[in-house]
């Protein structure tokens, strides 16, 4: 199975937690919906980054795009939205879903591993 690729799950769901997902939740998970949203947007800057396009634009450009009802990805070579199905660009569902899965596990044992050191420079100083 492929997914529309160049970013473009990313700022669908970006989208989707930020209007749909968000409003359903109240309290710190908002908190926590909205880190992960600008997370997500992370793939697409880095795309903008490295063809040399000016993020911040990129991404207004996307979500905008996004928002007028298209499936949107970057276009590296102009750093225009552009609909990644029509140019054949494709990324794998099941990568996808293991990407997902897997990095709020990681950032989890980072904080994990970020409190121990804490904790063991705290004991120093006592």
């Amino acid at each position: 199975s492929v997914i529309p690729g160049a970013g473009a799950y990313e700022v669908a769901l970006a989208h989707h937690l930020r209007t749909v997902t968000k409003k359903a939740v109240s309290g710190r998970a908002k908190l926590g919906i909205e880190a992960f949203a600008e997370a997500l947007m992370g793939f697409p800057k880095i795309l903008a980054e490295n063809s040399g396009h000016e993020q911040q634009e990129a991404m207004i450009k996307l979500q905008e795009a996004h928002e007028d009802g298209l499936v949107v990805g970057f276009d590296v070579a102009t750093g225009d939205p552009l609909d990644p199905a029509l140019s054949g660009i494709y990324d794998n569902y099941i990568v996808k879903k293991q990407i997902m899965q897997s990095a709020p596990v990681v950032c989890s044992q980072l904080l994990l591993v970020d409190e121990v050191i804490r904790a063991g420079i705290n004991m120093r100083r006592q």
